[in-house]
C-alpha cells in the first residue's frame, strides 16, 4: 500500500501540474513576494484551479502537521496569541505601509522603528516571528519587505497622511486591513475569556447576545451591538464599518445574482431584504433585474444612512417606487404579507438559536404558500465525512457538501479555515454562530420551514446560499 506520505505528496504534485496549466492559459500564478492585487485572484474562478488549489492547502498543511514533531506541531497551535500579537504591533504601528513605500529593498528596522515611534529591536524582533508564516519578508539581516499576504494590511494611505489623521485611517480604504484591526483588537481580546465564559455557571450555557466573552472581556452588560455605539468607541465604529466592506470585498460583488434564480419570479414579485442594512446586495439586484419590486427593512438610523446611498446610486429606483426602504425591527412582527421572497443576507449567524426562531417565526407567520425564504451565511461542514446531511434521502441538493479526496479531511482543512474564524467569531462576539445543514434544518423545522437546497455553486465564495419554503398542514 501507499503510504499516506506519499499520497499526500503524489496529490500535491498532481495539484500543482494541474493549478500550473491552468495559470499558464490566463494569468501567472502570482509571487509571494508581490503586492496583493484582486486580479491576481481570477485563477480561481476556474473550478478546477480553485479544486487544485484547496487540494495543495489541504495537503501541504496535513502533511506539515505529519511531518513535524509533535511538540512542534502543537506549538504552531498554542503561538497563534503571538502571531496575533506581532500582527496588530505591525497593523497599528503602520508597519506595511512603512515597507511599501520604502520599496521592495526592504527597509531597515532602525528607519521603522523612527517611523512608527516603536522600539526598533522588538520590531525586528515581531517581523522576524511573521517572517517566519511568509507575513513579511527579512531580505537582509534586520532588512524587512512586504510580501503578498502583508501586503493585505495596506490601506493605500501615505504614512504621512495616516499620521495626520490617524481616526481616518481605515475609511475609504479596501477594508481588509479594518477587518484584521478588529479580529485583532476586540475579537482577540475576547478570546482570552473564552474560558472564563464557557466554565462560569452564569454564562456557561447562556445563549443571550449579552453573555458572550466579548462582554466579559470589556465589562460591557449589552449586545455587540450596542456597545459599538457608544461615544468612546466611535473609532472602533468607524473601523468596524470599513471592515464590513472588506468582508463584502471577500465575496464577488454579483454573487447575490446567482444565489436565486430571480428571474423566476412572476412580475413584480416582492422581494424583502430583511436586515439589509443600507441595500448593497438589494441595489445589485435592483441593477440587474427588471421583474421585481424590492423592500429594504432596518432600524431606522440605518434606513437614513441607505437612502443618501441609493439617491447616489439609484434614484430612480426609489423615485419610481420599485425599492423602498423601511424601518423595521425583525423582532417584531413582519409588515409585509405579501413578499414572494424573503432575503436575510448574513443576519442569522449573528444571533443565537433563541433569537434566531423569533426572526424565522415572524416571517413565517405572514409566509404565503409560494413565498420563498433565501437565507445566505457559511455553511460549516464537518471535518469527518458526512453521508448523512439529509438524513439519509437525498431530497435537499447540495446537502451534502462536495468532500475532498482520501486522505485529506473531508472538509478540506485549512483551505475552509475563514468559515471556522467566522463562526468563533459569532461566538465570542454574540454567543452565537454559523451553522451546519443538520443544525439549520432544525432550526428550520422548528419555525415553519423546510429546506429545499444548499447552493454549492460559487467555489470562490464563502457563503452557501439556503433556500425553505413554508410548511402548510
Amino acid at each position: 500500500m501507499t503510504s499516506t506520505l506519499l499520497e499526500l505528496s503524489n496529490m500535491i504534485a498532481g495539484s500543482v501540474a494541474t493549478l500550473d496549466k491552468v495559470c499558464s492559459k490566463t494569468f501567472p500564478f502570482p509571487s509571494l513576494d508581490d503586492p496583493f492585487v484582486p486580479h491576481s485572484e481570477a485563477f480561481r474562478a476556474s473550478p478546477e484551479a480553485a479544486e487544485a488549489a484547496n487540494v495543495i492547502a489541504a495537503a501541504a498543511s496535513q502533511l506539515m502537521a505529519m511531518v513535524l514533531p509533535p511538540p512542534a506541531a502543537l506549538c504552531v497551535i498554542v503561538s497563534g496569541h503571538f502571531k496575533s500579537a506581532a500582527l496588530r504591533v505591525c497593523l497599528e504601528g503602520n508597519v506595511t505601509e512603512i515597507l511599501r513605500e520604502g520599496g521592495p529593498k526592504g527597509v531597515h528596522v532602525d528607519e521603522i522603528g523612527k517611523k512608527a515611534n516603536i522600539s526598533s529591536d522588538k520590531i525586528a524582533r515581531l517581523l522576524r516571528y511573521l517572517a517566519t508564516h511568509h507575513v513579511y519578508k527579512e531580505v537582509s539581516p534586520d532588512v524587512f519587505a512586504n510580501t503578498r499576504i502583508s501586503s493585505l494590511l495596506d490601506t493605500g494611505k501615505s504614512v504621512k497622511d495616516i499620521l495626520a489623521n490617524p481616526d481616518e485611517k481605515h475609511v475609504n480604504t479596501a477594508g481588509f486591513a479594518a477587518l484584521a484591526g478588529h479580529h485583532l483588537d476586540e475579537i482577540n481580546k475576547s478570546c482570552a475569556y473564552l474560558w472564563e465564559n464557557m466554565s462560569d455557571p452564569n454564562t456557561a450555557h447562556s445563549s443571550e447576545v449579552s453573555k458572550a466573552a466579548f462582554n466579559r472581556a470589556f465589562e460591557w452588560d449589552g449586545p455587540f451591538w450596542t456597545w459599538l455605539t457608544q461615544p468612546e468607541q466611535v473609532n472602533r465604529q468607524r473601523r468596524f464599518g470599513a471592515a464590513m466592506q472588506g468582508v463584502e470585498a471577500l465575496e464577488p460583488a454579483d454573487s447575490i445574482l446567482k444565489a436565486f434564480d430571480w428571474k423566476s419570479l412572476p412580475q413584480d414579485a416582492l422581494v424583502v431584504d430583511v436586515g439589509g442594512g443600507v441595500g448593497t446586495p438589494s441595489l445589485m439586484l435592483a441593477q440587474n433585474t427588471s421583474n421585481i419590486k424590492i423592500v429594504v427593512q432596518d432600524l431606522p438610523p440605518v434606513v437614513e444612512e441607505g437612502k443618501a446611498l441609493w439617491k447616489t446610486k439609484l434614484p430612480q429606483a426609489i423615485q419610481s417606487g420599485r425599492v423602498t426602504l423601511q424601518a423595521h425591527d425583525f423582532f417584531e412582527p413582519q409588515p409585509i404579507k405579501n413578499a414572494s421572497v424573503f432575503l436575510l443576507k448574513q443576519i442569522m449567524h449573528d444571533w443565537p438559536d433563541a433569537y434566531a426562531t423569533k426572526i424565522l417565526t415572524n416571517l413565517r407567520e405572514v409566509a404565503q404558500r409560494d413565498t420563498k425564504l433565501i437565507l445566505i451565511d457559511s455553511i460549516m461542514p464537518f471535518a469527518c465525512h458526512d453521508s448523512n446531511a439529509d438524513d439519509g434521502k437525498g431530497t435537499v441538493p447540495g446537502a451534502v457538501p462536495k468532500e475532498a479526496p482520501q486522505p485529506l479531511l473531508a472538509n478540506y482543512g485549512i483551505a475552509n479555515e475563514m468559515g471556522y474564524n467566522g463562526d468563533l467569531t459569532m461566538m465570542l462576539a454574540f454567543n452565537a454562530q454559523e451553522r451546519t445543514v443538520r443544525h439549520l434544518q432544525r432550526l428550520l423545522d422548528s419555525t415553519g420551514w423546510r429546506l429545499t437546497r444548499v447552493s454549492r455553486e460559487l467555489s470562490n465564495s464563502f457563503l452557501q446560499p439556503v433556500e425553505a419554503v413554508p410548511v402548510f398542514e
